[in-house]
């Protein structure tokens, strides 16, 4: 199994790998929607939206949750940022900050299991972790730098889709492909977001737990790829 894992190509791991970090982001923002007041730990632009329209008093639309997860993701991109300045591709400080992302979630399912009510406080706390560590994985996958790939948005992956589609400038079949992992991207957030959305029947720590799986399994094998081809 190792060795199948460091037999594959840098450029097709990497792609993989984020594609796996983008359905696992899916399941966290449909946590935090369905199961914490309606506030995108992922999707910064998202969570920009709702501030804004709950300023105004939109829809008693949250102010307070969408606020702490854009401070916490600032916060654990800035914190990455600084720790993988001048890096390139995946090493060893990637897979340590992508070990801190899985460990959290997995932290915050169990405590979320062992609480029957989940108390304002904690509730706050838990997004504001969870968007901390939602920057953290963003700052990897930009460091990572598979193109059209981000694993945490993907309006501008369905821009380059569609632009650079046949029906738009045709740049994608010219430039020998690019379509598929767009659509990929696209298609594994919305599956993300399903497999959420039905976690959440069970608990709310069955998403963070799934996502801390998917995520732990992701850094293990990263780390295993890139220790026979840095």
């Amino acid at each position: 199994m190792i060795d199948r894992i460091r037999g594959v190509a840098s450029g097709r791991m990497h792609l993989t790998l984020m594609l796996i970090l983008t359905f696992s982001t899916g399941i966290i923002d449909a946590v935090g929607y369905l199961g914490l007041d309606r506030v995108f730990t992922g999707n910064m632009t998202g969570n920009v939206v709702i501030l804004g329209m709950g300023l105004m008093g939109a829809d008693e639309l949250p102010v307070l949750g969408p606020l702490v997860a854009l401070g916490g993701f600032m916060a654990g991109a800035a914190v990455a940022g600084r720790a993988l300045r001048g890096r390139g591709g995946w090493s060893r400080r990637s897979t340590a900050l992508l070990g801190v992302v899985g460990g959290v979630m997995a932290a915050l399912a169990l405590t979320v299991l062992l609480v029957d009510e989940l108390p304002h406080l904690l509730a706050v706390s838990v997004t504001c972790l969870l968007g901390a560590v939602m920057g953290l994985q963003a700052a990897v996958a930009r460091v990572v730098a598979v193109k059209d790939v981000t694993t945490v948005v993907v309006t501008s992956t369905i821009t380059g889709l569609a632009a650079d589609s046949v029906l738009g400038s045709g740049a994608a079949r010219a430039a020998g492909g690019g379509s598929g992992r767009r659509f990929l991207a696209v298609v594994l957030i919305l599956a993300g977001a399903g497999a959420g959305a039905l976690l959440l029947k069970v608990d709310l720590a069955a998403g963070l737990a799934v996502s801390a799986l998917v995520t732990l399994g992701v850094t293990v094998v990263g780390a295993i790829h890139s220790r026979h081809h840095r």
